[in-house]
């Protein structure tokens, strides 16, 4: 549908690069091109991060094993993840949207909102600047695709961005946007959990246009701002605005997938051993300290997850220290069962610079010897000085987290 050339009152474009990490694989090995392929997490990685389009025609999903994903696509072929190299190609879009806009929000990445709202007397409609938009995305990315969902608010663009992939474009007007919207599945909308889905479907409310219809108040009496925020996307009238600063770090995790089967205490042991020094790592670089730590198990059976907060004195990170607490936990909560992943996450974070503490020499001491560790391995690779417990650590590479952006402080991504 061709939108019209009036100016919009406010509209916003949604960037999601397609298959992204599968794409700059077949981008830069042109023998990959028109194969299914699967991206995992190094080369003997047992998950598919991602996968191309050719795979999912087989129906083939990211997060599904590999010997589920060659079951079903015998062809499937196996690339470990380079997330540099993402990270780079990323990085060279994300900043070519701020040459059209300098309101974009990165979303992820590979997903980007901009407001192009005050752009449209330069560089004309809402769905010519999509157009320039994807042009630019092609010079420097060499020439990746994407989908572009173009609407009057972000909820309604994301939505429009997942209606044509690979490399579509959807405009939704804003005038047109209850309408378009009144069918789709509300499982669509961004951030909607299954808690709240299951109580809209308690309400036979299953598409956007069955919660539009419900009064405002039965979203907003159980879910407050979330509930009214709902009620408003579902009609494609939602105000969230692009947000374009980066917020400081409200926690620090890591977590890691442990080899099938893992139940011996020395391995986990290592494998938190590990984690926790990675998060005490990312709070020195964010200068950053923390008041409370979770350690968490995923294990194999059934019965779920086991894991504990523990309140910590504010103070200059260290991995030692943390892990001493992980320890604790293990010994009082796991009694030998299978585990399949591990968690650190620090939270309760505060600035670190200029605190006063109880017993500075003692810090003072902690604090150099961290200082020197983190330009070594700053300069020469992460965990080129590190305990020796970390010898027996997991080979496998380190990924992109969610929160990753092109500039500041979440930009880091180790070796």
């Amino acid at each position: 549908m061709i939108a019209s050339t009036r100016f919009w009152p406010r509209a916003i474009l949604h960037i999601d690069m397609n298959a992204f990490f599968a794409s700059v694989e077949q981008r830069d090995v042109p023998g990959l091109r028109g194969k299914p392929v699967g991206v995992t997490n190094g080369e003997v990685g047992t998950t598919l991060i991602t996968c191309s389009y050719e795979a999912r025609a087989f129906g083939v999903k990211t997060g599904m094993r590999v010997y589920e994903a060659r079951r079903l696509c015998p062809g499937l072929v196996q690339r470990p993840a380079r997330p540099k190299v993402y990270a780079a190609v990323s990085t060279r879009i994300m900043h070519a949207l701020r040459d059209i806009s300098p309101d974009v929000e990165v979303f992820s990445v590979d997903e980007a909102f901009i407001d192009v709202t005050h752009c449209q007397r330069l560089h004309g409609s809402p769905e010519r600047i999509a157009h320039l938009a994807r042009c630019r995305i092609h010079a420097v990315s060499g020439g990746l695709p994407c989908s572009i969902g173009v609407a009057g608010n972000k909820s309604t663009a994301k939505i429009a961005s997942d209606m044509k992939k690979p490399n579509g474009l959807t405009v939704i007007p804003p005038w047109e946007a209850g309408e378009r919207l009144a069918k789709v599945p509300m499982e669509k909308l961004c951030g909607l959990g299954p808690h709240i889905t299951e109580f809209l479907s308690l309400h036979g409310a299953r598409t956007c246009g069955d919660v539009a219809r419900l009064p405002m108040t039965v979203l907003a009496r159980r879910y407050g701002v979330t509930g009214k925020y709902l009620w408003l996307a579902c009609q494609g009238k939602d105000t969230e605005p692009v947000v374009t600063d980066i917020a400081p770090p409200q926690s620090v995790g890591h977590g890691k997938v442990l080899p099938p089967h893992t139940a011996s205490a020395r391995v986990i042991e290592v494998y938190l051993r590990h984690m926790c020094e990675k998060v005490a790592a990312r709070l020195r670089r964010y200068d950053r300290q923390a008041g409370q730590l979770y350690v968490g198990l995923r294990l194999e059976s059934s019965s779920g997850d086991i894991d504990q907060l523990f309140r910590l004195p504010y103070g200059p990170p260290d991995g030692k220290r943390l892990f001493g607490l992980a320890l604790k936990f293990l010994k009082c909560r796991w009694r030998g069962e299978a585990v399949t992943h591990v968690q650190v996450t620090a939270s309760q974070l505060r600035t670190a610079s200029g605190q006063l503490e109880l017993f500075p020499a003692e810090n003072t001491r902690i604090q150099c010897r961290t200082d020197a560790i983190d330009r070594i391995n700053r300069r020469y690779g992460e965990f080129t000085v590190a305990p020796a417990t970390l010898l027996e650590r997991s080979t496998m590479p380190n990924v992109i987290a969610p929160a990753w952006r092109p500039d500041g402080h979440r930009q880091h991504i180790p070796d």
